[in-house]
This record gives structure tokens, sequence and C-alpha cells, in this order.
């Protein structure tokens, strides 16, 4: 549903169920997040210390909320701030040479 100017004048009351939904999706984009080194570690693709050390660089503090020991990142605003200030992130070992458990 795109908005055009008739969908403006029109009273929330008198909205069907399927335009309602589809008013309700457009301004209700529903955030993504993860929670502590290890959710940072996935949404970067790297391990534990690699995140420890790209959140300790200060590059991402504008995506991470913390209270105490635990934080929360938004996720997409985390990928553009890593877009935009370019780092490099290597790739996580493979565990292919790990012994077997």
């Amino acid at each position: 549903m795109t908005p055009n100017s008739q969908d403006y004048e029109k009273p929330l009351w008198n909205l069907t169920v399927a335009e309602y939904i589809d008013l309700h999706r457009q301004l209700m984009q529903e955030k993504q997040y993860e929670y502590g080194y290890k959710g940072l570690a996935k949404v970067l693709g790297c391990g534990r210390s690699t995140a420890y050390t790209i959140k300790a660089s200060g590059v991402l503090d504008q995506a991470i909320s913390q209270n105490g020991k635990i934080f929360v990142i938004d996720v997409e605003h985390a990928l553009r701030l890593i877009a935009l200030h370019k780092v490099k992130i290597p790739a996580q070992k493979s565990d292919s040479n790990r012994p077997a458990n």
C-alpha cells in the first residue's frame, strides 16, 4: 500500500483490516537486536575475541546500549557503522582443525 493524498484524508476507523495491517507494517519496521559478544561475533562473522576488539575500538558505540556487563546491539546500525568506517574483519577460522569431541 503506497500512501497517496486520499489515504491521508481517510479516517482511521474507515480503514479495512488489510489497509490497517499495511499501515502498521510501514510504521513499525521491526528492528533486529543481538546481545553480548557472542551475538556481535555472529553478526560480524568473526570470533568473540575479534568482536571484543571491535567493540573496544569505539566504532560501534552508537549502535550499542550497555547497562553493566550486558549490552544490546542494533544490528542494522552496527552494520552501517562497520561499512562507514571500513573496518576490516578477519575471517573466522574453520572448525576443521579442532579435535572432535
